[in-house]
């Protein structure tokens, strides 16, 4: 069976669940779980006979023995047990369920899997179908699973820009489905690269490393490094089920690629004796930080700049806010372009992200040995978002969309660079000098104000009008939150 075939089968049994109500979501899960008890078995045999550490009462043959209700009452032990194990087989099955209520239909998934020899197919095969499942994922609006994927074109760009060497480590403090480190992965295995056999240890087993607290989208990450080719069966996951803010980190690392979570406030639910829910306000308590503030953004920011090594490099995506916000966002700001070399932003447009409302950019930044001097000489800003306009289904972000923002940021040797119009210098001096030491800069017009003519077409418009509605509604919800209760 071809790759595009299998991809459509796995995919089309999707469609058939979904009948039943069950979510690409719920079935990326069922397809996670039954997929690596499918790969251990086969890992196990000749000529790997690897000791893949399941339970001989759990394993694949225990699956493929039963159908009907017995087929179910066993999966669902299977699931309960492995949970309870430690390492990679741990983390994949960690407060596992079963989503799929029709025995029959998962009989069909047990034997669509074992059809198949997964070990033979290409790396690129395993991980292609996987990635187009977690970007199906993305789109289904009711999942909400668009809210942690990053659009693949920008990580690629973003990954070309900072260009990661073998043999350095990277991290990311919110990692999802683990999409910035297969972008990271893909430029280190590109068809120019040669890596020795050190190197390539180093990158399977010592290169990534990131937290993702929802468990069900570690599961789903760890899965996608794993069909990528990278970690172990029997390792250790270098992916922690851990809130990152909660600590300083325990290492440093030589990058840092992230798109931290857009909700602007860190919060947590208490339930009362009676009950009822409410959500406190989660401050975070860390003698590494600049400001202590409740802003989630403000503190992911934070945190990235104690994750890296003096020599270490970054490059965030952050939501407008972090640019121009008062109070602690502008002592971070200031702090920010003083201790490490903050060199060039790109403004991105609207309409790429799956969370409406959302104007974001991506920060690139150098740390730097603390030796009392300011760090930051003069910032770049590439303008990606005036007069552009997209839309997840007519009009996508496409690489060629981001390909001047690359050519001008010249990842070969970024001290060299031109200004073009939609690329401007702004001097540490001038950057400091503005109110609230604003990062929130623009010079270009905005056509759409004056050409009634020629408006985008009206899907754009009216995504951007949705866009434009949705971040109004965020700014008045954050404002809302922030407003003293009234005594009952």
């Amino acid at each position: 069976m071809n790759t595009s075939t299998l991809v459509q089968k796995v995919w089309n049994f999707c469609h058939t669940l979904r009948d039943d109500g069950v979510g690409y979501g719920d079935y990326l899960e069922q397809l996670t779980y039954l997929l690596f008890l499918k790969l251990a078995h086969e890992y196990s045999q000749p000529p790997y006979n690897r000791d893949t550490r399941i339970p001989k009462s759990c394993d694949w043959t225990s699956l493929r023995s039963k159908a009907g209700e017995p087929l179910e009452a066993h999966y669902l032990k299977v699931l309960h047990k492995l949970g309870e194990e430690p390492g990679m087989l741990g983390a994949i099955f960690f407060k596992a369920q079963n989503k799929i209520q029709d025995p029959a239909k998962l009989a069909r998934l047990v034997q669509m899997i074992d059809a198949e020899n997964w070990i033979g197919l290409d790396t690129d095969v395993k991980g292609d179908l996987y990635e187009g499942l977690l970007q199906k994922n993305a789109e289904d609006t009711k999942s909400g699973a668009g809210q942690y994927f990053t659009p693949r074109v920008l990580i690629e760009a973003m990954v070309e820009c900072v260009q990661p060497e073998p043999g350095k480590t990277i991290a990311d403090p919110a990692c999802g489905t683990g999409g910035f480190f297969l972008g990271a992965y893909d430029w280190l295995t590109r068809d120019d690269v040669t890596l020795d056999r050190k190197q390539k240890n180093f990158l399977k087993h010592k290169t990534f490393f990131g937290n993702e607290i929802v468990a069900a989208t570690r599961r789903l990450c760890l899965m996608n490094l794993f069909l990528h080719n990278i970690g172990d069966l029997d390792g250790q996951p270098t992916v922690d089920r851990a809130d990152a803010l909660i600590s300083e980190p325990a290492q440093k690392f030589d990058y840092v690629l992230a798109n931290p979570p857009f909700g602007k406030k860190s919060s947590m639910t208490i339930t009362s004796a009676d009950g009822e829910e409410d959500r406190d306000a989660l401050t975070y308590e860390r003698q590494d930080f600049w400001q202590t503030t409740s802003n989630k953004q403000l503190n992911f920011l934070q945190h990235i700049v104690s994750m890296l090594k003096t020599t270490g490099r970054a490059a965030v995506v952050l939501p407008d806010n972090v640019l121009f916000e008062g109070g602690a966002g502008e002592k971070i700001r200031r702090k920010l372009l003083e201790t490490c070399d903050v060199h060039t932003l790109l403004r991105l447009p609207t309409g790429i992200f799956y969370a409406q409302g959302v104007k974001a950019n991506v920060l690139f930044f150098d740390a730097r040995p603390k030796d009392g001097k300011v760090q930051t000489k003069g910032m770049w800003i590439y303008d990606l978002r005036t007069n552009k306009h997209f839309t997840l289904k007519t009009r996508p972000l496409r690489r060629e969309d981001l390909q001047e923002f690359v050519e001008a940021y010249n990842p070969a040797n970024r001290h060299k660079r031109k200004e073009s119009e939609r690329f401007r210098y702004f001097a540490y001096k001038d950057l400091v000098a503005r109110d609230k030491a604003s990062l929130d800069i623009f010079w270009l017009k905005d056509d759409s104000l004056d050409d009634l003519e020629n408006l985008p077409p009206p899907d754009v418009l009216a995504q951007e009008i949705i866009d434009h509605l949705e971040a109004a509604l965020a700014s008045f919800r954050d404002v809302a939150a922030a407003l003293p209760r009234s005594a009952p």
